[in-house]
């Protein structure tokens, strides 16, 4: 049960560490954009190798966040692999409660 609660915890973290870097990303984005529509020559060139090297930290920091992600992912594949009816039967009885919720909307 500690295996779990703390694959979940890290799990937590990755997800949280994901969105403030998307939030970031899209900050700077932004910022950015609103600074290239009056640029040209020399001052956009220098836009576009901001605009490069904040792809650049996008791509190193979805690298990162997978590599991190990367024993959640095989600590759930070892469940699974472990527990094989456990998880027809949990993934079995999720889509009955889905079906049932899709049922009742119509």
């Amino acid at each position: 049960m500690a295996r779990k609660s703390t694959a979940q915890t890290e799990s937590e973290q990755i997800k949280d560490q994901v969105f403030s870097d998307l939030q970031s990303l899209i900050e700077e984005s932004e910022k950015l954009l609103t600074q290239s529509a009056s640029l040209v020559g020399e001052e956009a060139e220098t836009l576009r190798s901001q605009i490069s090297a904040k792809l650049r930290e996008a791509r190193d920091a979805a690298g990162n966040l997978r590599s991190k992600a990367q024993p959640v992912v095989e600590a759930t594949q070892d469940y699974i692999g472990g527990h094989p009816w456990q998880t027809v039967a949990i993934s079995a009885g999720f889509g009955l409660v889905v079906g049932l919720l899709l049922g009742r909307r119509s």
